[in-house]
């Protein structure tokens, strides 16, 4: 169950890159997942939700500009890449499958950033402009890491 998490939340992390962390990290602080005795024990640090939230809002406000851009450019796509990983290894790492959920969030959000950047492309030509599909994005990207983080 842990690893089918972890791919859902690296999934997340390939439609809004920094949502994931900031979801896992929430869920880490509030002791959802027991990472204290793993290497990624940062992630419930008492700032480390913070921090990646404002990260997050952040994301969500630039997305909104004209010029973003591509998720598959090698700046955004690898971005992407490390927090699918950090987020599924967060994962994993609170079933002591530290390896396995790494490599379930790194396929994730590889699943995530194209299937992604083809459903918002087909939404937005859908909706004549980028802005709802944005919104709509933005809303699952949100509304699904929040579900998979509860559904520990």
């Amino acid at each position: 169950m842990l690893l089918i998490l972890a791919l859902l939340i690296g999934v997340i992390a390939g439609l809004r890159a920094m949502t994931a962390p900031a979801a896992v990290a929430w869920a880490a602080w509030l002791g959802w997942f027991d990472v204290s005795s793993s290497s990624l024990a940062f992630m419930g640090y008492r700032w480390t939700p913070w921090i990646f939230t404002v990260a997050a809002i952040g994301e969500l406000i630039s997305d909104q500009l004209p010029t973003t851009p591509s998720r598959k450019v090698p700046l955004q796509f690898g971005t992407r890449i490390v927090v699918g990983a950090l987020t599924g290894a967060t994962v994993g790492a609170s079933g002591d499958a530290l390896v396995a959920g790494l490599i379930a969030g790194v396929i994730g959000s590889i699943i995530g950033t194209y299937g992604g950047a083809a459903a918002r492309g087909k939404m937005a030509a859908t909706f004549g402009k980028d802005m709802p599909a944005a919104f709509i994005e933005d809303a699952v990207a949100i509304i699904g890491a929040i579900l998979i983080v509860g559904a520990v």
